[in-house]
């Protein structure tokens, strides 16, 4: 068969163009794949966060499944819904505000341990400030024995003993240590949650006033006291 030229090809053969080459597609971009236990902190720390900013309620599954970078399904596998990983995360908290209390109470002075408990709750809001929001929010889904108020409770347990002691060796009513650890761990509590806010004064003379208050108004207490309006009637 003879060979077609089209004039333009060399010694009058027809000159075949090159064929171009393929076209690679992108490749679509993937999750990053990680160990299952390390998923699950992430989904902590993400969780931990939202609920610090958001609240429980304003949280959904969404929002962490997006923040995470991971699908629903993930979240759900990991703690069966949004109860679940909330309920991770504040036991995480409870557990650590706790143990760093109870581990700064190391002093033998009634003086000393109120200072200690007074910087250890004001330094866990100042370092871990979502962990303390998240507590603080206390949800309605949560029992009495995973928040805020039962961290103070156990404090104030621990204060109560102590004054116990005090209590006895002064003369007063070891009975009524309960109320005035109640009194005294509730005065911390509120004083650092308006701290968190303002952030002002430092925590230490934050602390050195609270104890100033609590101290100097235990070492005055009367023994039997009563109601000035009271009096006068």
């Amino acid at each position: 068969m003879p060979e077609v030229t089209d004039g333009n090809g060399v010694g009058g053969r027809r000159t075949t163009p090159p064929t171009p080459a393929p076209t690679s597609k992108p490749k679509p971009t993937s999750r990053v794949r990680m160990p299952a236990a390390q998923r699950r902190e992430q989904l902590i720390a993400t969780g931990r966060q939202l609920f610090a900013e958001r609240g429980f309620d304003a949280t959904s599954i969404e929002e962490v499944a997006a923040r995470a970078k991971v699908s629903k399904p993930v979240v759900y596998e990991h703690f069966g819904g949004k109860e679940g990983l909330y309920a991770v995360v504040v036991d995480r908290e409870v557990r650590a505000l706790l143990d760093r209390i109870t581990t700064a109470l190391t002093a033998g002075h009634p003086r000393e341990l109120l200072e200690q408990a007074a910087l250890a709750l004001l330094g866990y809001i100042e370092e871990e400030t979502s962990g303390f929001r998240v507590l603080v929010r206390e949800s309605p889904l949560m029992s009495g024995t995973a928040n805020f108020s039962s961290v103070m409770n156990d404090v104030a347990h621990q204060v109560e003993h102590i004054l116990g002691a005090e209590f006895k060796s002064r003369g007063y009513d070891p009975k009524l240590a309960e109320l005035y650890s109640q009194a005294l761990v509730g005065m911390v509590a509120l004083t650092g949650r308006w701290w968190l806010e303002v952030r002002k004064p430092r925590k230490e003379t934050v602390a050195a006033h609270l104890v100033n208050l609590a101290w100097n108004g235990l070492s005055h207490l009367e023994a039997k006291p009563t109601l000035i309006t009271a009096r006068r009637r």
